[in-house]
């Protein structure tokens, strides 16, 4: 498979692309790094990457920035950051790539546990993940030629605890590799439409 990995440079990104690089082709992108070079808020930068990559059997999208603070000081413009970067970003993939993927090929977008599991100061968390997943639910039933979507939901990383931990009292991380295994059963499993909870 030719497989675009966004954002594989990043803790989860590499594992994933770690995962696949062995046994497919693997494109790496990202805004500063990687074969191909994207911002994913950009439409018009999102196409480019596209034109280049060419042919795909299947994109992941590991990549998206969400604010994390109080309600009470919370402004509208940092809520925009994760509803333009996280779910747009994935967004913008999705709408540009159908056109570029194979018949039959996959998205595989990711939220986190956030979207079911509240957090202290996680409101605008909440609800970007909340809507990746419930776009990814109802754009499985309309995408073209056989094509797939499903959503990777992991708990905070192991390898990302001593920056996130605080906000993550008595939640269990998980290792990056373990949520990788579920971009994998994504890519080159036959389910559409899924949540894979990696908690």
């Amino acid at each position: 498979m030719r497989i675009l990995i966004i954002g594989a440079t990043g803790t989860l990104g590499r594992a994933v692309t770690a995962l696949f690089a062995d046994h497919h082709e693997v494109l790496r992108a990202g805004r500063s790094s990687g074969e191909l070079k994207v911002d994913a808020k950009d439409p018009a930068s999102v196409q480019a990457m596209f034109e280049q990559a060419g042919p795909l059997d299947a994109v992941v999208m590991t990549a998206g920035g969400v604010h994390v603070g109080p309600l009470g000081e919370m402004t509208p413009t940092q809520v925009q950051l994760g509803l333009g970067d996280k779910l747009m970003g994935q967004v913008n993939v999705v709408l540009a790539g159908q056109r570029y993927l194979r018949d039959g090929g996959s998205f595989t977008l990711t939220s986190g546990i956030v979207a079911q599991q509240p957090i202290r100061q996680g409101v605008a968390m909440m609800t970007t993940n909340r809507a990746i997943e419930g776009f990814v639910q109802s754009a499985a039933f309309e995408l073209p030629r056989g094509q797939r979507i499903n959503v990777v939901s992991p708990s905070v990383l192991t390898e990302s605890w001593e920056g996130y931990g605080p906000y993550f009292a008595g939640f269990e991380p998980v290792p990056a590799a373990r949520a990788a295994l579920a971009y994998q059963r994504s890519v080159e499993g036959v389910e559409n439409g899924q949540i894979y909870r990696v908690w």
